[in-house]
């Protein structure tokens, strides 16, 4: 899709500064969980753009995105008191999303548990299985993760990524989201529980 201004309809706290910024859904913008965004618009008089992942399960009348706050950052100390402002939209990007798998495993790190709470929402929503291993200090996002689990999907928060890997690792789907060094813990994780990285769908956040 073309750049298309967008306004943001909500933002509201998540977990340690982090909030979820829901989007008014442009007209003709269709995305999968998993895929992400480019969002620009003027701070101080100065552009500023940054990529988002989605963490909404579907495409409605809004479409979201989950922000961590870097107060020293120069979009999101903005963005989280932007509720009724406009933003630039461009997207969607990425290849790394759900396409209706029948069982996926998630390895979600930090920032990552916004497209883990999104993909796993459709999957429940399409009736197939869908693990979830979330590795933060701080983790946001409980009450969806609640839910999540409350609906069948299994949900772990834990700091030891291996071993949950090789205990849910079938053969299924993996989906790896995260900052380069949680990527390459989970890809080793996944090649010593017998799966092939080169299968993983992954989205470095760098």
């Amino acid at each position: 899709m073309e750049p298309t201004e967008t306004t943001i309809t909500a933002v509201r706290d998540v977990g340690a500064d982090t909030v979820a910024v829901a989007l008014e859904t442009p007209d003709g913008f269709d995305a999968r969980p998993g895929q992400f965004v480019k969002l620009s618009t003027e701070v101080e008089g100065e552009h500023v753009s940054r990529f988002y992942t989605l963490s909404s399960p579907d495409v409605g009348d809004t479409i979201e995105t989950t922000i961590g706050i870097d107060p020293e950052g120069e979009l999101g100390p903005w963005i989280e008191s932007a509720e009724g402002e406009t933003v630039t939209v461009e997207g969607p990007y990425g290849s790394a999303y759900y396409e209706d798998e029948d069982d996926s495993l998630i390895l979600a790190g930090g920032p990552g548990v916004g497209p883990a709470v999104g993909i796993g929402e459709r999957a429940i929503a399409d009736d197939n299985g869908v693990t979830i291993v979330y590795c933060d200090d701080e983790p946001v996002h409980e009450d969806r993760l609640a839910d999540l689990q409350e609906a069948g999907a299994t949900v772990v928060v834990t700091d030891e990524l291996a071993d949950h890997v090789a205990s849910y690792y079938e053969g299924q789907q993996v989906f790896v989201y995260g900052f380069q060094e949680f990527v390459t813990e989970a890809l080793d994780a996944l090649e010593a529980a017998g799966g092939d990285p080169e299968e993983a769908k992954v989205e470095n956040f760098g």
